[in-house]
């Protein structure tokens, strides 16, 4: 009996031993293959523009082909469960935002996916400022004024969604000021401006990467950014806290996961690739003038703000009466 669980416990140890020497190897081997990173959100959007920029600085720095795949539609639901039910082989990962991680539980009665518990977080990126926009023909130059045009116009006025921040907000904005504004449901932003500067929605909330190109040429007018405090990109525009809307504050942000149970050791490789990037002078660079705010947390930090980011956005969006689709 003696002898029986000595030999019990060589052959658990050896086990052991093999297991580690095997998650070693994989880490020491990883990448072997093309890694493919999935985005929520369609080509030309500022999820998209990060990823690729990661990923480029990513297949330099690992030596293996990365892939973006573009998944868009749907509130980014399928992407998010595509990577959720992926192998955990660090070769399927996740480049997504808030509308999937945080915005998405509020939003719709049926997610394929925790959160939560179905992802791994690698890193954190950053974040996506957004504003209030307007074509320039429709007759206002500021936020209040343009709170007055809808009043006085209850329900002629539309605005475009091609996101879960510009979906809240929106719907806040009304709640709050007790507009009646058509809310027109976009897959992403870049559709959403093409639009609105061709007048076929007089007003938007899109993110700095697809706005500020056509603010800067007068193609459209900015009255108020989303964030508590203005923006250092457009300092002379008044935040919606300032205005008509005391105490609002939202800011869209972006990171990688992966499906859940990804190697710790593989975890590292990524994090720390994706940290050597966004200390890169040309890739911050890229990213700050597309509108992102560049910064970067690691897998544990990532992991707690995810939690607390859901509970926030949850809240948000019943302050704004949203019902679930």
């Amino acid at each position: 009996m003696v002898a029986w669980s000595r030999a019990g416990c060589v052959w658990a140890l050896l086990t052991l031993i093999l297991a580690v020497s095997a998650a070693q190897a994989s880490a020491e081997t990883y990448p072997a293959r093309t890694i493919t990173i999935i985005t929520p959100f369609a080509a030309g959007s500022v999820t998209d523009a990060a990823a690729r920029m990661i990923g480029q600085y990513l297949q330099d720095a690992l030596g293996q082909t990365v892939v973006i795949e573009n998944r868009a539609g749907a509130g980014g639901l399928p992407a998010a469960n595509a990577v959720a039910r992926a192998k955990p082989d660090g070769y399927t990962l996740f480049f997504t935002t808030n509308s999937t991680h945080s915005a998405a539980n509020g939003l719709y009665k049926s997610v394929p996916y925790d959160p939560i518990k179905d992802f791994t977080p690698i890193a954190r990126i950053g974040s996506f400022p957004s504003f209030v926009a307007v074509n320039p023909a429709l007759p206002v130059n500021s936020i209040g004024e343009l709170m007055e045009y809808a009043k006085a116009n209850p329900g002629k006025l539309s605005y475009g969604v091609g996101n879960s921040t510009g979906h809240i907000a929106g719907e806040t904005i009304k709640k709050r000021t007790g507009t009646d504004i058509v809310r027109v449901n976009y897959r992403s932003n870049p559709a959403v401006v093409t639009d609105l500067i061709a007048g076929h929605i007089p007003m938007a909330i899109p993110d700095f990467n697809t706005g500020l190109p056509q603010l800067k040429m007068q193609k459209v007018r900015a009255l108020a950014v989303l964030t508590k405090e203005r923006n250092r990109v457009l300092p002379e525009v008044p935040t919606l806290n300032e205005t008509v809307m005391p105490g609002f504050d939202i800011l869209a942000w972006a990171g990688m996961f992966g499906p859940a149970n990804l190697p710790p050791e593989i975890v590292k490789v990524l994090a720390d690739a994706v940290q050597k990037a966004l200390s890169t002078p040309l890739v911050i660079e890229r990213l700050n003038a597309g509108g992102t705010e560049v910064f970067w947390s690691g897998p544990q930090e990532f992991s707690e703000f995810v939690k607390t980011e859901l509970v926030k956005w949850t809240a948000a969006i019943k302050e704004a009466g949203i019902e679930p689709e």
